[in-house]
């Protein structure tokens, strides 16, 4: 969707410009994903949002759709997002990704999500058994969950 399209969509009544973009979103995915259904009574949330989604996911010029695809896999899985990994793993077999690629993307997801919860863990067994101060050099949210000033 490029800035001419993007300028046609705006100029369009909103049932017009939402009917649109849901077409546009099904010819890429091969189905509406439930989210963008759920907003298409609300076009002022809906169409900023297809258009900045697609602006970062689809315009890419360095990573082709099969990769952007097997990202977005990696990332609903580290996520735990089920339906939205069930969704994205429909795209990608439509592109024509294996079993194993989708696998391996949920692999790399897993391994991101499993270190994600052993640095949060560690960090927070290193502050209760040694001296209760934050791990962390600056003043983080997570270091300060009272929101107090040290």
């Amino acid at each position: 969707m490029d800035l001419e399209n993007i300028k046609e969509i705006l100029e369009k009544g909103e049932d017009e410009a939402v009917s649109d973009v849901l077409s546009t979103v099904e010819e890429r995915y091969g189905e509406v994903p439930y989210i963008l259904n759920f907003m298409k009574d609300m076009p002022e949330l809906l169409i900023p949002k297809v258009m900045y989604d697609n602006s970062i996911m689809r315009e890419f010029e360095r990573l082709d759709p099969e990769t952007i695809e097997l990202i977005c896999v990696g990332v609903a899985s580290a996520l735990r997002c089920d339906h939205c990994l069930k969704m994205h793993i429909r795209v990608a077999r439509r592109l024509g990704l294996t079993r194993e690629q989708i696998f391996d993307a949920i692999l790399i997801g897993g391994s991101l999500s499993n270190a994600s919860v052993l640095a949060e863990g560690t960090r927070a067994l290193d502050d209760e058994v040694n001296d209760n101060s934050p791990s962390c050099e600056g003043d983080c949210d997570s270091c300060n969950i009272t929101g107090s000033d040290r």
